[in-house]
Formats: C-alpha cells, sequence, structure tokens
C-alpha cells in the first residue's frame, strides 16, 4: 500500500512510522501545518520534520509556505463557534492531505495526529473519513496513543526538536500567559468546589433515605 502520512511534526512522526514498518507499511511524510506559528516556530518544526525523515530514510514532502495571514483569515470566524477553531484546523489539514494523496496517486492517507493524546480523535476519524469519500482515497485508520512515551522516547534518542506548544498562536498563548493560566486555576478550583459540595449533597441526601426506610 502506497500511504501518505501526514506529519504534524518530527517528534509526533516517530511511534507511527515505526508502526507501519512493522505492518509492512512504507509511508511517504508530507509536512502541511498552516496552524504553525510564529515563523520561527513554523520554521523549526519544518526542519525538525525533514530531520526526522532523512534520519529514518523516508520520502518526505513538504508545503513550505508559511501561512499566518490565511490561518487568521479562517481562525478568527471559527473562534465564534464552539470548538471552531480547532474543528476548522483539523479540517484544513486532513483535507489538503486527502487532495495531496488524492493527486500524487497514494492509496492512502493517515496522519500523526491520531498519535495525540491531546487532540479530539473521533472528531478528527470523522473528518478524515469525510475527505476520503470526497477525494476518493482509503483513510488508513490507526490509533497511534498506546505509543505515545514511545514515541517520546525515540525522539530523544534521536535528538529532534520537541515543542512547548500545540501550534498556533492562540495555544502559543495559552501555554505561557500568566492571565489565562491564572484563570484557568480559579476555574479549577471552581470546578472542584462544586463537584465536592454535590458529592457531599448527594452523601446527606443517601443518609436521609436510609433513615427514612429504617
Amino acid at each position: 500500500m502506497k500511504l501518505l502520512l501526514h506529519m504534524c511534526c518530527g517528534p509526533c512522526s516517530c511511534y507511527p512510522v515505526k508502526k507501519l514498518r512493522e505492518e509492512g507499511i512504507e509511508p511517504t511524510g508530507y509536512f502541511f501545518n498552516p496552524n504553525i506559528h510564529p515563523y520561527k516556530e513554523w520554521d523549526m518544526r519544518l526542519k525538525t520534520a525533514r530531520e526526522f525523515a532523512d534520519k529514518v530514510g523516508m520520502e518526505f514532502h513538504a508545503d513550505e509556505h508559511y501561512r499566518l495571514l490565511d490561518f487568521l483569515k479562517k481562525a478568527l470566524p471559527a473562534e465564534a463557534l464552539p470548538n471552531g477553531r480547532c474543528q476548522m484546523c483539523y479540517t484544513w489539514r486532513l483535507e489538503e492531505t486527502a487532495r495531496f494523496a488524492a493527486e500524487h496517486g497514494f492509496d492512502a492517507f493517515t496522519s500523526t495526529l491520531f498519535y495525540s493524546i491531546y487532540q479530539q480523535h473521533d472528531l478528527m476519524r470523522r473528518t478524515a473519513e469525510h475527505f476520503a469519500e470526497k477525494y476518493g482515497v482509503v483513510f488508513h485508520y490507526e490509533d497511534f496513543r498506546p505509543g505515545w512515551q514511545e514515541g517520546i522516547d525515540i525522539s530523544h534518542d534521536l535528538g529532534l526538536y520537541r515543542q512547548p506548544y500545540c501550534g498556533c498562536i492562540f495555544s502559543e498563548e495559552e501555554r505561557y500567559s500568566r492571565e489565562i493560566r491564572k484563570q484557568r486555576k480559579k476555574e479549577n478550583k471552581a470546578k472542584k468546589r462544586a463537584r465536592l459540595e454535590r458529592e457531599a449533597r448527594e452523601a446527606r441526601e443517601a443518609a436521609s433515605n436510609i433513615r427514612g426506610g429504617c
């Protein structure tokens, strides 16, 4: 099977490539990630993806255009919708992967997105299946998440650059903003307090029912 593997980055590709090769599948890497910003981060991840492909002897293709303006045109309107930005991001990258696979004679495609334990797995799967049907190419589904730690270990062994945040400028802010971290900490405390109060109320109601039954 001639398989196109969408690569989010070099480290995320470590385990999926190993797993696919163990199954007798030789993937071809494809880097298309207009979500990554700023420019230096995007450039570093592109270089690292190429470095990884060279080190493991994998064919590699890349869209080498930095697309900040294109991303913002799509992301800002999507912010008004629940989960809109991330859904837009999955849709854009998976559609372009399916299109590239169909136009370049690949039998199937998949993505290292399915390696991440932080992404919305089921949503991505439905999205990939949709574009597989649209472009007439097979979506090769695999859940790569069980190899999460193994992939991290391989990336360290290969000396690959490991990024500190998801990719887009929004996730960069979420990673480094003290204000956002403070707000999230406050929200988590409120959720914990509400959960404890609910559990205490349920315990009182259960005790009251027991006494009433006696």
